[in-house]
């Protein structure tokens, strides 16, 4: 495949074309739970230098956790790349929410980076998602703003195999 070397080239050369304009990734992280190619781990060593580099806004997405979340949340009992796919499509969704659609509290990603970013190179995000649901589940249920906010912080909702119990957060932004 064409491994992060596609993908280090593609941002740095957008880098380049447009030097200021934020630059957001979204990085699937592997992991040796589910990994299915042995240079996947070389590929995500390789790139993190580039998105330090070249990014303003990492969002790092966990294959562990998301199947975890599959598994665990979704009650999913073999969940496939588009069960996973679903899940990082509704969080780029939600992040980008308040890019899309107008209204008064609405920001974008420079001001998400001045917020969330302390230092240049501390521009790698863990994100929690809530409520979850299945690809394709015509369930709704009313959910208080408490319900949601413990929710996003629960290890179980986060998209990168992390308990946040364990750390510190740098900073916090809850989009709603």
């Amino acid at each position: 495949g064409t491994g992060a070397g596609m993908g280090t080239l593609l941002i740095t050369k957008i880098r380049e074309e447009y030097p200021d304009r934020m630059m957001c990734t979204y990085s699937v992280v592997p992991s040796p739970k589910v990994s299915d190619t042995v240079v996947e781990p070389y590929n995500a060593t390789l790139s993190v230098h580039q998105l330090v580099e070249n990014s303003d806004e990492t969002f790092c997405i966990d294959n562990e956790a998301l199947y975890e979340i599959c598994f665990r949340t979704l009650k999913l009992s073999t969940p496939t790349y588009g069960d996973l796919n679903h899940l990082v499509s509704i969080v780029m969704s939600g992040i980008t929410t308040c890019l899309r659609f107008p209204g008064q509290l609405n920001s974008d990603l420079r001001k998400l980076a001045v917020n969330m970013v302390p230092f240049p190179r501390l521009h790698f995000f863990m994100v929690g998602f809530a409520p979850l649901t299945a690809r394709g589940s015509q369930q709704y249920r009313a959910v208080t703003v408490p319900e949601l906010t413990q929710q996003m912080f629960d290890a179980k909702n986060m998209m990168a195999a992390s308990d946040p119990r364990h750390g510190r957060y740098l900073t916090v932004a809850a989009v709603f």
